[in-house]
């Protein structure tokens, strides 16, 4: 690497050293390993600081990922390659990080710390845009997530939009109730009205018959 920008980084399973990588000597490992011994074990990002460097941990599902880095790179491009490196170890096989003992990633893993090494300290404009949409999406899901568990936590709304569902059932059965009997209605009134037009129909025929043939004496 061309400058002290990250300087060593290790994969561990609790405080057990699964793979590391460095060019530098110095004795940010043994500072770095002593951070790790007091780190909580709930997930979680951490950073320490140091005499000018930082000591960056990522810790999620039993696994912990570090990165030492001099202080000038700030903390979006140490935590872009901690979030890198995570990924790689997913795609890799995160399965063998569960029982593998200790430094047996070395030979298969430390290349890849390497290259995400050089590829962060070589695109940290990259790195920094990308860094600031997680960002944001993050807090789009923790708005939507308080959202939510403000709506379980009172049982009351929900009662309320039950009950006003029920309500706009039984409403839309009154409608359909009211709807039937007024086309019951408006069938017998149309029948009332063909009934009638069919009696004056037969009462001018039978007026015009009984004018042709003078009364009932048509057959005399």
């Amino acid at each position: 690497m061309s400058q002290k920008s990250l300087i060593y980084a290790f994969v561990a399973r609790g405080t057990v050293i699964l793979a590391e990588f460095t060019e530098f000597n110095g004795n940010f490992k043994a500072i770095a390993i002593q951070c790790l011994e007091k780190l909580p074990s709930t997930t979680n990002k951490f950073t320490y600081s140091c005499d000018g460097h930082t000591f960056n941990y990522l810790v999620e599902n039993g696994l912990t990922y570090c990165v030492v880095a001099d202080e000038s790179v700030g903390r979006q491009v140490p935590m872009a390659f901690l979030e890198r490196i995570k990924d790689e170890l997913s795609n890799y096989g995160g399965g063998k990080a569960a029982t593998a003992p200790a430094n047996s990633l070395n030979r298969d893993f430390g290349p890849k710390l390497k290259e995400n090494m050089q590829y962060c300290v070589d695109h940290p404009e990259e790195l920094s845009k990308i860094a600031k949409v997680k960002a944001q999406v993050s807090e789009v899901k923790g708005v939507m997530m308080e959202n939510i568990e403000k709506v379980l936590d009172r049982g009351e709304k929900i009662e309320l939009l039950v009950d006003k569902t029920e309500s706009l059932h039984n409403e839309a059965q009154d409608f359909r109730n009211k709807g039937t009997g007024l086309r019951r209605k408006m069938w017998l009134q149309n029948m009332k009205i063909k009934l009638i037009v069919l009696a004056v129909l037969i009462a001018l025929i039978l007026v015009i018959v009984l004018s042709i043939c003078h009364g009932f004496n048509c057959g005399k």
